[in-house]
């Protein structure tokens, strides 16, 4: 295979990737949910370490362990955004009061 045929691979294993991450993203958000009704904390430092360690451990190269480590620790920190999203309570609208509409420009 020349370079635009591994290009070309690289391209499709990025939209497998980006299926898969927005499966975990949806899953992700339903643990969210589960955590804002039973009251759980976000952030579960022990989970994230066996999250980590069972990729590590699965992992047949080449990546190393450090690598996957990296990779891992950004997709938990993207998405524990995203249940700190699901599990914050939604804001009501804030009013406009005669006061306000006084001092716009």
């Amino acid at each position: 295979m020349d370079i635009s045929d591994w290009r070309k691979k690289v391209d499709e294993l990025d939209l497998r990737l980006t299926a898969l991450l927005n499966e975990r993203a949806a899953a992700v958000v339903e643990i969210g949910r589960l955590k804002r009704n039973t009251r759980m904390p976000i952030y579960e430092p022990d989970r994230e370490r066996e999250v980590i360690s069972n990729v590590q451990r699965s992992s047949t190269g080449p990546l190393a362990e450090r690598d996957l480590a990296q990779i891992y620790e950004r997709v938990i920190d993207v998405m524990r955004s995203i249940q700190k999203n699901e599990i914050a309570p939604e804001e009501p609208a804030a009013r406009e009061t005669e006061l306000d509409s006084q001092f716009e420009d």
